[in-house]
């Protein structure tokens, strides 16, 4: 997830949008480590991503195994604090805690965890390692230095948006926004653990070129070439792109519903979520739907 800063009408305004979103990302110096790098060493194969979209190959000489396994932190010491007051929230919930402990005492994966300066109320995960049979082994979280602050939008991001400032106390207090998006972080990770990884690396390099072919040709979708592109990667650009910020959205959601204990508090924030799937993701309702 990255705090993205813009406005924009629903309908053939947002595809226009995500569209452009996407492909200014092929352009420009990613926002953390944005990218996508694809490469085999013996064992290995990593991939960086964004969860704003994706870039073409970026080359890289190696990949070298994960040092250790397990839950590797890498915090500079001026953010230590406040990383550890993040974290506790986390942990407070019990689908944090059971989250956390599966990679903490994994001994085929290593997580690790850092905070950035350059996107500070933004987080991404990347750095996403497979072994030869298809096994995801690693993957680096890198959290904005003020996650605690900052709302993304409710059109990608239903449930962080809904801790806006105007809902209620005991749902912002504590760090709760920050939490939310490191349970968003972890969604990612546990999705692309799900996944195989061949087809999320093909979907990473096909992107690029989907939506290169997508602005020459007068935005037409219905191209050959972009129907074919699509059923390789079993979907377009965007709903690739909504299909895996709704998995990172669907975490944040259990660590809410777990987190949020008062009854009023919890009717109210669990509303604000419904009523912005209902608006802006009904193809993805089911998987809110499940968490009450």
């Amino acid at each position: 997830m990255r705090m993205p800063r813009f406005s924009f009408h629903i309908g053939l305004s947002t595809t226009l949008f995500c569209l452009t979103s996407i492909q200014g990302l092929y352009a420009q110096t990613p926002t953390f480590l944005n990218g996508e790098r694809d490469v085999v060493n013996s064992s290995l194969t990593s991939t960086e991503v964004s969860h704003t979209g994706v870039r073409g190959p970026i080359a890289s000489s190696e990949a070298k195994l994960p040092v250790k396994n397990g839950i590797r932190e890498v915090i500079p010491q001026k953010y230590k604090e406040r990383y550890e007051e993040w974290k506790n929230e986390f942990l407070a919930a019990e689908t944090g805690r059971r989250q956390w402990e599966l990679y903490e005492h994994n001994d085929a994966f290593m997580l690790t965890i850092m905070i950035s300066d350059e996107d500070k109320h933004g987080a991404g995960t990347s750095k996403y390692m497979w072994d030869d049979n298809g096994k995801l082994i690693a993957a680096t979280i890198v959290l904005g230095s003020r996650i605690n602050e900052g709302y993304p939008n409710p059109i990608y991001y239903p449930v962080m948006n809904a801790l806006a400032p105007d809902a209620t106390a005991a749902m912002v207090k504590n760090n709760v926004l920050a939490a939310a998006k490191i349970a968003h972080e972890f969604g990612h990770v546990k999705q692309v653990a799900g996944m195989d990884g061949a087809t999320y690396r093909l979907q990473n390099q096909l992107i690029p070129l989907y939506n290169e072919i997508l602005l020459k040709n007068g935005r037409n979708t219905k191209d050959p070439r972009l129907v074919e592109l699509a059923a390789k990667m079993g979907g377009t650009p965007v709903e690739i792109w909504e299909d895996r910020e709704y998995w990172g959205e669907a975490n944040a959601m259990l660590f809410l519903r777990d987190r949020i204990t008062d009854q009023s508090a919890h009717r109210e924030l669990f509303g604000r979520i419904n009523r912005s799937v209902a608006l802006y993701a009904r193809d993805y309702s089911e998987r809110f739907e499940q968490i009450k």
